[in-house]
C-alpha cells in the first residue's frame, strides 16, 4: 500500500480565527470523515499547522494515485470549495513506536 499526503489550503490566511458558521459545519464534517478514515486504518496522521496560515495535512494509505486523489477530492473542505487540496506521494521514513 502506497503512502500519500495531501495539503489543505483554506481560502484565506487567519482562517481559524475568522471561520464562519457554514465553514465550521464543513470543517466538522471533515473531522468526522478523518476519524472514520483513522478507524478504517487508512489515515496515518492529520492536523493543521498553527499560526496565521492554517495549512492542513493528512497522511494516509491508498493503493494508487487515482484512489488517493479521490480521497482528497472527497474531503468536505475541498469538495465544498472552502479549501483547495494538493496531493503528493509520501513515505513515512521514521515513526515513533514503529522505528524506535
Amino acid at each position: 500500500m502506497a503512502e500519500w499526503i495531501y495539503f489543505i489550503y483554506p481560502s484565506r490566511d487567519d482562517f481559524a480565527a475568522t471561520i464562519t458558521e457554514p465553514e465550521k459545519r464543513v470543517w466538522a464534517e471533515h473531522f468526522e470523515r478523518l476519524e472514520k478514515l483513522l478507524v478504517e486504518g487508512t489515515l496515518i496522521i492529520a492536523g493543521p499547522t498553527l499560526g496565521r496560515i492554517n495549512t492542513g495535512i493528512a497522511v494516509f494509505e491508498a493503493p494508487d494515485e487515482q484512489t488517493a486523489r479521490r480521497i482528497m477530492e472527497d474531503d468536505p473542505t475541498i469538495s465544498s470549495g472552502f479549501a483547495t487540496g494538493e496531493l503528493r506521494g509520501f513515505k513515512v521514513a521514521l515513526l515513533r513506536g514503529r522505528d524506535d
